[in-house]
């Protein structure tokens, strides 16, 4: 078994914001020579996530809104008198900080609207993302 790793450095520039990262992924795995396996797509951050979804605007709006719904930044969470950021944490801790694709023929198995995108949950920052491509 092959393994390849890449590690992207993506900078953001608002509070809550969805980056689209798939052709940074597509790149990766043409890059890494694999034809079959898997591609593990990981942001080691506690307050990023990674999903899979539509890239489309509406729809991102609609994403940040359930999240600004479900985590509200003024909620009565403990983690806010040490860190005002326990929203960012939990949403993290709910949509998860990985997703795992296939990967067949050397490109990545997804749904034709289905991008990769990060959500930066207490930025603006600079975000690492990790790539590792297994298989053959």
């Amino acid at each position: 078994m092959k393994a390849f790793f890449k590690e992207l450095s993506i900078r953001t520039r608002n509070k809550l914001e969805v980056v689209n990262i798939t052709h940074y992924v597509e790149d990766a795995v043409r890059e890494s020579g694999i034809r079959d396996g898997i591609c593990l797509v990981h942001a080691p951050h506690a307050t990023a996530a990674i999903v899979a979804n539509e890239y489309e605007s509406g729809l991102v709006e609609d994403i940040l809104t359930k999240i600004r719904e479900e985590y509200p930044e003024d909620g009565r969470w403990k983690h806010n008198l040490i860190d005002y950021n326990a929203a960012a944490h939990l949403a993290s801790a709910f949509i998860g900080a990985s997703r795992i694709f296939p990967v067949r023929n050397g490109s990545l198995v997804r749904g034709t609207w289905q991008h990769i995108l990060l959500i930066e949950l207490d930025g603006p920052r600079t975000r690492r993302v990790v790539i590792e491509v297994l298989g053959e």
